[in-house]
């Protein structure tokens, strides 16, 4: 048996195989993001699109392809044509935030539909904005021809000829009911989405149509999937994935778990048996920061965040929140700016890449510590994705949260995770990863730093209103 795991994330799609011998990688290609307003943030559909045709097309034989999508990022398009008529709103574009400060006194009522507080982060905003702000989406409604979606449901479109999408995904839109799986008409009203518009809701392993003659056989949110590639299964397994943010969930249960701490309830998976939820947290900015500080010159090559020379930059007074696209959980500020406070003369851009890491990990703890509060946790965090490669970051978060963290043995959690979905819609199963998982004690316990990051992430918040 041979899985394709088409892994298209925030910048870049990966292609891998998982067979018998274990997680092969076929290909990854980047592309591009664009800001072209404050709080803007896009990307070119045909450009991604094409890219994921480029990787298939050298795949060679496969039994299944496996899809996991970026979540929240969505666009419209042409039903007829499939030619995208909008760019790619990036979970991490912020332009309905005004907007939604408007529709205050209807927050209880999403909330109590969705699950989702009122944040420009999910979709719903979004693909308003798109029918009332864009002329080519508000003709192509007029003419019938509209088609709205997360950028999976473009995708097994335009390759599978599959207008569908994941229950998965659905919860993370703000348009789905969290009770029932399916869209509910109370909130395409509130948000102004058709639902007409909107793709059909499967089951995980319901199947997704067929790409070059290889069915697609499972379809899935990447921090869903890396939740699976995690083994994370029971109640109180939880993992962390650093990206392009840090993203926490942990498993509930069958029952919708209530919002609580700024966690939000999503959909973990529906394997064919009933719908099994976790909850979720975000830190909005974690590698786009790394990016943000190569870009800036801070340093030359994502090796100078693995080890530093001098104590933590925090217990030296330095703090820096890197905020770039707002704060998530457990705050919801997408007012918030990046703040650094308490450089020295003497220090360098060492002392501040040092102090953008541990912002990082200050803030991923207190995800978990919300984590811990919402469900039991059941052992070790297990962590992977970019930053999980660095030893003085995942030493300082084993510190920072009190808890030993583990970092995967396999680096492609959220890739081998929806080929073991598509292994299982096939009827059997992929071998465990080769290699052993790295484990790291949680150290003792930090004196005042806490109290310091939280007072400088105290005086981030409202910054953009101002």
């Amino acid at each position: 048996m041979r899985v394709l795991a088409l892994d298209q994330g925030t910048t870049s799609t990966r292609l891998m195989a998982a067979d018998a011998s274990g997680l092969h990688g076929l290909g990854q290609l980047r592309h591009r993001t664009c800001f072209p307003s404050a709080g803007w943030v896009e990307q070119d559909p045909t450009e991604i699109l094409t890219n994921c045709k480029t990787l298939l097309a050298q795949a060679g034989v496969a039994d299944a392809i496996a899809l996991a999508n970026q979540g929240e990022s969505c666009l419209g398009w042409d039903a007829l044509t499939k030619e995208p008529l909008s760019p790619i709103i990036v979970w991490q574009d912020r332009r309905t935030t005004a907007q939604l400060a408007l529709m205050s006194n209807q927050a209880d009522e999403v909330a109590s539909l969705s699950g989702l507080p009122l944040d420009p982060y999910f979709s719903a905003a979004k693909l308003g904005w798109l029918l009332r702000e864009n002329p080519a989406i508000a003709a192509a409604h007029a003419a019938g021809r509209l088609r709205l979606g997360t950028t999976d449901a473009f995708l097994l479109d335009a390759l599978a000829d599959c207008f569908a999408t994941d229950r998965a995904t659905a919860s993370r839109t703000g348009l789905m009911n969290l009770a029932s799986g399916n869209w509910d008409a109370r909130l395409c009203e509130v948000f102004g989405v058709p639902m007409t518009c909107l793709p059909e809701i499967r089951g995980n392993l319901a199947g997704f149509g067929q790409i070059g003659g290889i069915p697609v056989a499972a379809a899935i949110v990447d921090q869903q999937a890396a939740l699976y590639g995690h083994g994370c299964r029971t109640r109180g397994d939880a993992k962390i994935t650093f990206g392009t943010g840090a993203f926490a969930l942990a498993v509930t249960g069958t029952t919708p778990p209530l919002p609580q701490g700024g966690l939000l309830p999503t959909v973990a998976w529906d394997l064919g048996a009933g719908m099994v939820y976790a909850l979720d947290g975000g830190v909005q900015d974690a590698g786009s920061a790394i990016e943000w500080a190569l870009r800036a010159g801070l340093a030359d090559n994502v090796a100078a965040f693995d080890s530093f020379d001098r104590p933590p930059a925090v217990a030296r007074d330095l703090v820096f929140l890197p905020a770039f696209s707002g704060l998530g959980a457990p705050q919801w500020d997408r007012t918030a700016a990046p703040l650094m406070i308490g450089l020295d003369p003497d220090m360098t851009c060492r002392d501040i890449c040092q102090a953008l890491v541990e912002g990082i990990a200050f803030q991923t703890a207190a995800l978990i510590d919300e984590l811990a509060r919402a469900v039991p946790l059941s052992g070790p965090i297990a962590i992977d994705g970019g930053l999980s490669a660095s030893r003085y970051f995942t030493t300082f978060l084993a510190q920072a949260c009190q808890r030993d963290v583990v970092v995967a043995a396999v680096a492609e959690c959220t890739a081998f995770g929806a080929a073991q979905l598509a292994a299982l819609a096939l009827g059997t199963s992929l071998p465990a990863p080769v290699g052993a998982a790295k484990a790291i004690a949680a150290g003792p316990p930090m004196p005042d730093w806490h109290a310091r990051f939280a007072t400088a992430l105290a005086r981030s918040c409202g910054w953009r209103v101002n």
